[in-house]
């Protein structure tokens, strides 16, 4: 496990994350690195049970999506989510709580954390998924656990290929790739926004740099 780059993706529903996974995994790929992608087992259980889970299965479900990530054969993991999710949909953020503790002690071994950022639509697909205000919710809950825990974190916004440049920047530098031009903006645009909550906030700032990098 030690050996491999495990890179978390973190996010509310309908924030593109399994798509940025996917693209990242691939665009890697394209470059010689051994990549690939560890699903969303959460989404899967509420699909092939058509409920949520119960507070007495969320341990096991976190527990199967940790699991996952170990046993990946690549180089490069990338988790489209992470036990953190399952304590989050579960309510289960009491500091004391084993799901909690769990959750947070796995975020640990991940090298690069990357949150996906709110300004995508928001798009129902008939699963689990509430509604706007919801995702919206659960992207500040996500947040100050982050904060709470000390745990680092970059936000991913854009759209399309410029979405998966933003999320891949991180990554390549982690590799040893040299810092290009557009990973020192996300820099100076990070630590301007490590310490702010408030997404819209941090959107505009981001677009506005993004438009004077252009």
């Amino acid at each position: 496990m030690n050996d491999r780059l495990r890179v978390a993706l973190l996010g509310a529903e309908s924030t593109g994350k399994t798509t940025l996974a996917h693209a990242m995994a691939g665009a890697l790929r394209t470059t010689g690195h051994d990549a690939g992608v560890v699903p969303e087992l959460l989404r899967d259980w509420c699909a092939r049970e058509g409920r949520e889970p119960r507070p007495e299965e969320q341990l096991a479900i976190a527990q199967a999506q940790e699991q996952a990530v170990d046993d990946a054969a690549t180089r490069v993991v990338i988790a489209d989510t992470t036990a953190l999710m399952v304590a989050i949909y579960a309510a289960m953020l009491f500091e004391d709580g084993v799901l909690y503790r769990f959750a947070i002690d796995r975020l640990r071994t991940y090298h690069l954390i990357l949150v996906s950022g709110l300004d995508l639509p928001w798009v129902d697909d008939g699963l689990h998924r509430a509604g706007p205000m919801v995702r919206a919710q659960v992207d500040g809950q996500l947040r100050q656990v982050l904060a709470r825990e000390s745990l680092p974190y970059r936000v991913v916004y854009g759209t399309g290929d410029e979405r998966h440049r933003n999320a891949l920047a991180p990554v390549l530098a982690l590799l040893g790739a040299a810092p290009t031009g557009e990973d020192e903006a996300w820099r100076r645009w990070q630590w301007s926004c490590q310490k702010c909550g408030d997404p819209a906030c941090e959107h505009r700032l981001f677009s506005q740099l993004r438009r004077r990098e252009r």
